[in-house]
């Protein structure tokens, strides 16, 4: 799922061989709620502690429930594995794992060019925050560039993992870092392919990671729940813990990290 990067729209991936664009506002929780609870549960005696998640609750048991989208996107014949909206936001592109992505018209719906090349099925799609620019992972360990810029479509592979690639992600305008059940992170050029400028070894298999927009700060989650940070050439800079609050209603729960 990923939200419009200026409007109040969100994109799904589906295991029913769809992607769908939703109408999606957001209410944010109360200040005061965000602000109690921000200061430190050891600053909050019992019964306001009770008030606290009481208003968390309520607030949370108010959310709605979308069921129509505004827009079906279909072309795919297999699971849309993920889903993303290129830099301007007017298109967007698919990851199947009918082994190959889609860019498709945001507007319309309407299909514009199939990506296809890789070998087996797609694992992750990204698109870059500000260039016609998109990755696609795979499980033939490679993780291919596709540049829109050019009217002729430019593709580059890059090759250097040894198991299937489950993530790649722009970091910033020049790198892109990518995932692998081999158990390792690389850092790449864009502008050199050939080899990667970074490796980061994990103890598991990487199923996901992020990189902050504003500092390149590589968060990779590991199969014991902790969450290691690391900078863009690869040096560990701290970890998140295990939490250790969790405020539960019903089926709803919310993590606080302190």
């Amino acid at each position: 799922m990923r939200f419009h990067p200026n409007q109040e729209l969100a994109l799904t991936g589906s295991g029913d061989q769809t992607a769908h664009i939703w109408g999606a506002h957001v209410s944010p929780l109360s200040q005061n709620v965000v602000k109690s609870h921000s200061s430190g549960e050891d600053d909050i005696d019992g019964s306001e502690k009770e008030d606290v998640v009481d208003d968390m609750c309520d607030q949370i048991q108010e959310v709605s429930t979308l069921r129509t989208p505004t827009m079906e996107l279909s072309g795919h014949m297999g699971v849309v594995v993920a889903a993303d909206w290129m830099a301007e936001g007017s298109q967007v592109i698919t990851a199947s794992w009918d082994r190959s992505a889609i860019l498709f018209d945001a507007e319309t719906g309407e299909q514009i060019i199939t990506l296809t090349g890789h070998d087996q099925e797609l694992t992750d799609v990204r698109a870059h925050p500000t260039q016609r620019l998109a990755v696609t992972s795979s499980k033939d360990t490679t993780f291919r560039l596709f540049d829109m810029r050019d009217p002729n479509l430019l593709v580059n592979v890059f090759q250097g993992h040894s198991q299937p690639v489950t993530s790649a992600v722009f970091a910033g305008s020049e790198n892109v870092v990518s995932g692998s059940d081999d158990r390792t992170v690389k850092v790449w050029d864009l502008k050199n392919m050939r080899s990667p400028i970074a490796t980061i070894r994990t103890d598991s298999s990487v199923n996901r990671l992020a990189v902050s927009g504003s500092h390149n700060c590589i968060a990779i989650p590991h199969d014991n729940r902790h969450i290691r940070l690391y900078d863009i050439h690869g040096n560990r800079i701290g970890r998140l813990p295990r939490s250790n609050r969790q405020v539960c209603c019903d089926n709803y729960c919310v993590t606080i990290f302190r």
